[in-house]
Protein backbone atom coordinates (compact mmCIF):
# COMPACT_ATOMS: atom_id res chain seq x y z
CA UNK A 1 0.00 0.00 0.00
CA UNK A 2 0.97 3.33 -1.38
CA UNK A 3 2.16 5.11 2.10
CA UNK A 4 3.02 8.93 0.76
CA UNK A 5 1.51 11.40 -1.41
CA UNK A 6 1.78 14.89 -2.61
CA UNK A 7 -1.07 16.34 -4.83
CA UNK A 8 -0.25 19.37 -6.76
CA UNK A 9 -3.07 21.48 -8.02
CA UNK A 10 -5.07 23.40 -5.47
CA UNK A 11 -8.24 23.60 -7.12
CA UNK A 12 -11.55 22.09 -6.36
CA UNK A 13 -10.13 18.62 -7.44
CA UNK A 14 -7.23 18.66 -6.39
CA UNK A 15 -8.32 20.02 -2.74
CA UNK A 16 -10.93 17.01 -2.80
CA UNK A 17 -8.34 14.48 -3.78
CA UNK A 18 -6.04 15.32 -1.13
CA UNK A 19 -8.92 14.86 1.47
CA UNK A 20 -9.87 11.53 -0.43
CA UNK A 21 -6.21 10.31 0.18
CA UNK A 22 -5.95 11.55 3.56
CA UNK A 23 -8.85 9.64 4.52
CA UNK A 24 -7.25 6.59 3.02
CA UNK A 25 -4.57 6.61 5.86
CA UNK A 26 -2.12 8.35 3.50
CA UNK A 27 0.43 10.85 4.52
CA UNK A 28 -0.87 13.94 1.98
CA UNK A 29 1.27 16.88 1.37
CA UNK A 30 -0.90 19.36 -0.35
CA UNK A 31 1.08 22.21 -2.70
CA UNK A 32 -0.50 25.00 -4.92
CA UNK A 33 0.77 27.94 -6.12
CA UNK A 34 -0.35 31.01 -5.03
CA UNK A 35 1.20 30.83 -1.26
CA UNK A 36 -1.74 33.42 0.05
CA UNK A 37 -4.20 30.55 -0.62
CA UNK A 38 -2.28 28.11 0.27
CA UNK A 39 -1.44 29.92 4.14
CA UNK A 40 -5.13 30.40 4.27
CA UNK A 41 -5.98 26.99 3.82
CA UNK A 42 -2.81 25.91 6.06
CA UNK A 43 -4.30 28.01 8.82
CA UNK A 44 -8.38 27.38 8.30
CA UNK A 45 -8.10 24.03 6.91
CA UNK A 46 -10.75 25.50 4.36
CA UNK A 47 -10.07 25.69 0.55
CA UNK A 48 -12.55 29.24 0.65
CA UNK A 49 -11.55 29.47 -3.02
CA UNK A 50 -12.31 26.78 -4.64
CA UNK A 51 -14.11 24.07 -1.95
CA UNK A 52 -15.42 26.08 1.12
CA UNK A 53 -17.62 22.86 2.09
CA UNK A 54 -14.90 20.72 3.01
CA UNK A 55 -12.72 20.48 6.05
CA UNK A 56 -8.74 18.92 5.38
CA UNK A 57 -7.83 16.75 7.90
CA UNK A 58 -4.96 18.25 10.21
CA UNK A 59 -2.49 15.67 9.10
CA UNK A 60 -2.47 17.12 5.88
CA UNK A 61 1.07 19.37 5.34
CA UNK A 62 0.18 22.68 3.18
CA UNK A 63 2.76 24.38 1.55
CA UNK A 64 3.37 26.53 -1.96
CA UNK A 65 6.82 26.09 -1.85
CA UNK A 66 8.56 22.72 -3.23
CA UNK A 67 11.94 23.02 -1.14
CA UNK A 68 9.74 22.30 1.76
CA UNK A 69 8.17 19.24 0.15
CA UNK A 70 9.54 15.72 1.33
CA UNK A 71 9.84 12.59 -1.69
CA UNK A 72 6.75 10.63 -1.96
CA UNK A 73 5.62 7.50 -3.45
CA UNK A 74 3.13 8.72 -5.48
CA UNK A 75 2.83 12.48 -7.33
CA UNK A 76 -0.70 13.49 -8.18
CA UNK A 77 -0.82 16.37 -10.75
CA UNK A 78 -4.40 18.16 -10.88
CA UNK A 79 -3.06 21.28 -12.23
CA UNK A 80 -5.14 22.94 -15.02
CA UNK A 81 -3.42 21.51 -18.47
CA UNK A 82 -1.87 24.76 -19.66
CA UNK A 83 0.49 24.49 -16.55
CA UNK A 84 1.63 21.04 -16.03
CA UNK A 85 4.51 21.36 -18.21
CA UNK A 86 5.83 23.97 -15.74
CA UNK A 87 4.76 22.34 -12.36
CA UNK A 88 6.24 19.12 -13.57
CA UNK A 89 9.45 20.62 -14.59
CA UNK A 90 9.44 21.92 -11.32
CA UNK A 91 9.06 19.29 -9.29
CA UNK A 92 11.21 16.82 -11.07
CA UNK A 93 14.18 19.92 -10.57
CA UNK A 94 13.43 19.74 -6.67
CA UNK A 95 14.57 15.71 -6.87
CA UNK A 96 10.26 15.06 -5.94
CA UNK A 97 9.94 12.43 -7.81
CA UNK A 98 12.25 9.54 -9.72
CA UNK A 99 12.57 5.70 -9.87
CA UNK A 100 10.31 4.00 -7.85
CA UNK A 101 7.78 6.89 -7.52
CA UNK A 102 4.64 6.25 -9.47
CA UNK A 103 3.74 9.57 -11.31
CA UNK A 104 -0.19 10.31 -11.29
CA UNK A 105 -2.38 12.73 -13.92
CA UNK A 106 -5.86 13.95 -12.99
CA UNK A 107 -5.69 16.78 -15.48
CA UNK A 108 -7.82 16.04 -18.74
CA UNK A 109 -6.64 17.91 -21.46
CA UNK A 110 -4.35 17.60 -25.15
CA UNK A 111 -1.68 20.20 -25.18
CA UNK A 112 -2.01 22.50 -28.00
CA UNK A 113 0.16 22.35 -30.90
CA UNK A 114 2.63 19.10 -29.36
CA UNK A 115 -1.05 17.25 -29.16
CA UNK A 116 0.76 15.49 -26.16
CA UNK A 117 -1.48 14.02 -23.54
CA UNK A 118 -1.12 15.17 -20.03
CA UNK A 119 0.60 12.14 -19.08
CA UNK A 120 3.19 11.88 -22.01
CA UNK A 121 4.12 15.71 -20.67
CA UNK A 122 4.07 14.01 -17.09
CA UNK A 123 6.63 11.02 -18.65
CA UNK A 124 9.29 13.95 -19.95
CA UNK A 125 10.03 15.04 -16.49
CA UNK A 126 9.56 11.85 -14.70
CA UNK A 127 10.91 8.99 -16.59
CA UNK A 128 11.80 6.78 -14.50
CA UNK A 129 8.27 6.89 -12.93
CA UNK A 130 5.58 4.71 -13.21
CA UNK A 131 3.10 6.61 -14.97
CA UNK A 132 -0.58 6.53 -14.81
CA UNK A 133 -3.95 8.64 -14.85
CA UNK A 134 -7.14 8.69 -13.00
CA UNK A 135 -10.48 9.70 -14.69
CA UNK A 136 -13.96 9.06 -14.77
CA UNK A 137 -17.25 11.08 -14.36
CA UNK A 138 -16.38 12.90 -10.51
CA UNK A 139 -17.50 16.13 -9.42
CA UNK A 140 -15.11 17.31 -7.02
CA UNK A 141 -18.37 18.67 -5.02
CA UNK A 142 -19.63 15.02 -4.80
CA UNK A 143 -16.54 13.58 -3.39
CA UNK A 144 -15.82 16.40 -0.47
CA UNK A 145 -19.09 15.05 0.78
CA UNK A 146 -18.17 11.41 0.11
CA UNK A 147 -21.30 10.81 -2.04
CA UNK A 148 -20.59 7.36 -4.41
CA UNK A 149 -18.25 7.60 -7.19
CA UNK A 150 -16.73 5.25 -9.66
CA UNK A 151 -13.52 6.94 -11.42
CA UNK A 152 -10.80 4.37 -13.36
CA UNK A 153 -7.17 4.11 -13.26
CA UNK A 154 -5.27 3.22 -16.62
CA UNK A 155 -1.72 2.57 -16.78
CA UNK A 156 0.40 0.28 -19.31
CA UNK A 157 1.71 -0.91 -16.19
CA UNK A 158 -0.53 -3.05 -14.33
CA UNK A 159 0.99 -3.22 -10.97
CA UNK A 160 0.62 0.97 -11.21
CA UNK A 161 -2.87 0.51 -11.87
CA UNK A 162 -3.46 -1.43 -8.74
CA UNK A 163 -1.31 0.66 -6.67
CA UNK A 164 -3.21 3.82 -7.21
CA UNK A 165 -6.81 1.72 -7.60
CA UNK A 166 -5.99 0.32 -4.01
CA UNK A 167 -5.30 4.48 -3.04
CA UNK A 168 -8.71 5.76 -4.22
CA UNK A 169 -10.76 2.18 -2.88
CA UNK A 170 -12.50 3.48 0.14
CA UNK A 171 -16.75 2.76 1.28
CA UNK A 172 -17.77 5.59 -1.57
CA UNK A 173 -14.93 5.51 -3.74
CA UNK A 174 -14.50 2.56 -6.24
CA UNK A 175 -11.90 2.68 -8.65
CA UNK A 176 -11.66 0.54 -11.51
CA UNK A 177 -8.32 -0.36 -13.58
CA UNK A 178 -7.36 -0.08 -17.56
CA UNK A 179 -4.32 -0.79 -19.87
CA UNK A 180 -5.75 1.86 -21.72
CA UNK A 181 -4.24 5.11 -21.22
CA UNK A 182 -4.51 6.57 -24.84
CA UNK A 183 -8.21 6.07 -24.78
CA UNK A 184 -8.91 7.22 -21.04
CA UNK A 185 -7.19 10.66 -21.90
CA UNK A 186 -8.65 11.27 -25.18
CA UNK A 187 -12.13 10.65 -23.48
CA UNK A 188 -11.54 12.68 -20.65
CA UNK A 189 -10.23 15.67 -22.52
CA UNK A 190 -13.21 15.38 -25.57
CA UNK A 191 -15.89 15.52 -23.22
CA UNK A 192 -15.26 19.07 -22.12
CA UNK A 193 -15.93 20.84 -25.37
CA UNK A 194 -19.10 18.80 -25.94
CA UNK A 195 -20.60 19.86 -22.57
CA UNK A 196 -19.93 23.30 -23.29
CA UNK A 197 -22.40 22.89 -26.48
CA UNK A 198 -25.05 20.91 -24.09
CA UNK A 199 -25.07 23.93 -22.35
CA UNK A 200 -25.11 26.08 -24.86
CA UNK A 201 -28.44 24.10 -26.37
CA UNK A 202 -29.79 24.56 -22.91
CA UNK A 203 -29.51 28.15 -23.12
CA UNK A 204 -30.89 28.87 -26.18
CA UNK A 205 -33.79 26.68 -24.61
CA UNK A 206 -33.85 23.93 -27.24
CA UNK A 207 -35.40 21.09 -24.95
CA UNK A 208 -34.70 17.64 -24.01
CA UNK A 209 -35.09 16.08 -27.45
CA UNK A 210 -31.85 17.81 -28.63
CA UNK A 211 -29.38 17.86 -26.15
CA UNK A 212 -30.07 14.01 -25.78
CA UNK A 213 -29.20 13.97 -29.83
CA UNK A 214 -26.27 16.27 -29.40
CA UNK A 215 -24.49 14.18 -26.32
CA UNK A 216 -25.33 10.75 -28.43
CA UNK A 217 -23.65 12.72 -31.71
CA UNK A 218 -20.98 13.93 -29.46
CA UNK A 219 -20.19 10.19 -28.11
CA UNK A 220 -19.56 9.34 -31.94
CA UNK A 221 -17.40 11.84 -32.77
CA UNK A 222 -15.62 10.73 -29.69
CA UNK A 223 -15.37 7.51 -30.33
CA UNK A 224 -14.13 8.34 -33.95
CA UNK A 225 -11.35 10.73 -33.14
CA UNK A 226 -10.81 8.78 -29.80
CA UNK A 227 -9.79 5.54 -31.72
CA UNK A 228 -8.43 7.44 -34.73
CA UNK A 229 -6.03 8.47 -32.18
CA UNK A 230 -5.34 4.85 -30.86
CA UNK A 231 -7.51 4.56 -27.82
CA UNK A 232 -9.83 1.70 -28.12
CA UNK A 233 -13.30 1.29 -29.02
CA UNK A 234 -15.27 -0.33 -25.68
CA UNK A 235 -13.22 2.39 -23.53
CA UNK A 236 -15.23 5.47 -24.80
CA UNK A 237 -18.66 3.16 -23.44
CA UNK A 238 -17.14 3.64 -20.36
CA UNK A 239 -16.47 5.47 -17.24
CA UNK A 240 -13.65 7.69 -18.81
CA UNK A 241 -15.94 8.26 -21.73
CA UNK A 242 -19.78 8.01 -21.75
CA UNK A 243 -19.92 8.22 -17.92
CA UNK A 244 -18.02 11.40 -18.12
CA UNK A 245 -19.47 12.86 -20.80
CA UNK A 246 -22.78 12.77 -19.02
CA UNK A 247 -22.42 14.02 -15.71
CA UNK A 248 -20.53 17.06 -17.58
CA UNK A 249 -23.48 17.35 -20.06
CA UNK A 250 -26.04 18.11 -17.36
CA UNK A 251 -24.39 18.20 -14.04
CA UNK A 252 -24.82 21.57 -12.27
CA UNK A 253 -21.30 21.43 -10.80
CA UNK A 254 -19.55 21.31 -14.52
CA UNK A 255 -17.92 24.08 -15.38
CA UNK A 256 -17.95 23.65 -19.43
CA UNK A 257 -21.63 23.10 -18.95
CA UNK A 258 -22.07 26.40 -17.39
CA UNK A 259 -19.78 28.34 -19.83
CA UNK A 260 -22.21 26.72 -22.33
CA UNK A 261 -25.34 27.99 -20.75
CA UNK A 262 -23.96 31.59 -20.29
CA UNK A 263 -23.06 31.58 -23.82
CA UNK A 264 -25.95 30.34 -25.16
CA UNK A 265 -27.99 32.90 -23.00
CA UNK A 266 -26.24 35.88 -25.01
CA UNK A 267 -22.98 36.71 -23.05
CA UNK A 268 -19.93 36.91 -24.56
CA UNK A 269 -16.87 34.55 -23.68
CA UNK A 270 -14.59 36.99 -22.05
CA UNK A 271 -16.83 38.68 -19.71
CA UNK A 272 -17.93 34.90 -19.02
CA UNK A 273 -14.46 33.86 -18.24
CA UNK A 274 -13.85 37.23 -16.39
CA UNK A 275 -16.50 36.34 -14.01
CA UNK A 276 -14.97 33.20 -12.62
CA UNK A 277 -11.43 32.20 -11.28
CA UNK A 278 -12.46 28.10 -12.13
CA UNK A 279 -10.97 26.98 -15.25
CA UNK A 280 -13.58 25.34 -17.91
CA UNK A 281 -10.57 23.00 -19.46
CA UNK A 282 -13.23 22.91 -22.41
CA UNK A 283 -12.36 26.38 -23.59
CA UNK A 284 -8.68 26.02 -24.24
CA UNK A 285 -8.93 22.23 -25.03
CA UNK A 286 -11.56 22.69 -27.89
CA UNK A 287 -8.78 24.83 -29.91
CA UNK A 288 -5.75 21.52 -29.05
CA UNK A 289 -8.62 19.08 -29.91
CA UNK A 290 -9.94 20.88 -33.15
CA UNK A 291 -6.14 21.16 -34.11
CA UNK A 292 -5.78 17.34 -33.48
CA UNK A 293 -9.00 16.45 -35.37
CA UNK A 294 -7.79 18.59 -38.52
CA UNK A 295 -4.38 17.21 -38.88
CA UNK A 296 -5.45 13.89 -39.35
CA UNK A 297 -8.59 14.63 -41.25
CA UNK A 298 -11.29 13.66 -38.52
CA UNK A 299 -14.32 14.58 -39.03
CA UNK A 300 -16.25 16.19 -36.67
CA UNK A 301 -18.71 18.78 -37.14
CA UNK A 302 -20.05 19.32 -33.64
CA UNK A 303 -16.30 20.14 -32.31
CA UNK A 304 -16.14 22.11 -35.59
CA UNK A 305 -19.25 24.22 -34.35
CA UNK A 306 -17.75 24.62 -31.02
CA UNK A 307 -14.50 25.89 -32.20
CA UNK A 308 -16.18 28.35 -34.02
CA UNK A 309 -18.37 29.78 -31.39
CA UNK A 310 -15.15 30.28 -29.31
CA UNK A 311 -12.69 31.36 -31.44
CA UNK A 312 -14.21 32.09 -34.90
CA UNK A 313 -17.07 34.66 -33.32
CA UNK A 314 -20.21 32.99 -35.05
CA UNK A 315 -23.49 33.09 -32.79
CA UNK A 316 -24.89 29.93 -31.66
CA UNK A 317 -27.79 30.05 -32.97
CA UNK A 318 -26.02 30.28 -36.77
CA UNK A 319 -24.10 27.42 -35.44
CA UNK A 320 -27.15 25.10 -34.44
CA UNK A 321 -28.52 26.34 -38.09
CA UNK A 322 -25.69 25.57 -40.18
CA UNK A 323 -25.22 21.65 -37.98
CA UNK A 324 -28.67 20.68 -38.78
CA UNK A 325 -28.90 22.13 -42.04
CA UNK A 326 -26.02 19.70 -43.24
CA UNK A 327 -26.71 17.01 -45.86
CA UNK A 328 -28.31 13.64 -44.33
CA UNK A 329 -25.94 10.69 -43.80
CA UNK A 330 -26.83 6.99 -41.96
CA UNK A 331 -26.48 7.34 -38.33
CA UNK A 332 -23.02 4.65 -38.42
CA UNK A 333 -21.45 7.06 -41.03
Amino acid sequence: MISSAIVFGAGSWGTALAATLSQRGIKVQFWGRDAALMEEIGRTRRNHRYLPSLELDASIRVSSSFETLDPAELLVFVVPSRGIHGVARLAAAAGIGGKGSIVLSCTKGIELDSGLRMSEILAESFPEAGIAVLTGPNHAEEVAQRMATAAVVASVDADVARAVQECFTLPWFRCYTSDDVVGVEWGGALKNPYAIAAGIAQGLQLGDNAIAALVTRALAEMVRLGVAKGGQTETFYGLSGVGDLVATCYSKHSRNHRVGLALGAGQSLEDILKSTTMIAEGVPNTRSLHQSASAIGVRTPLLDAIHEVLYGGKSPPLALKELLGRDPRPEAD
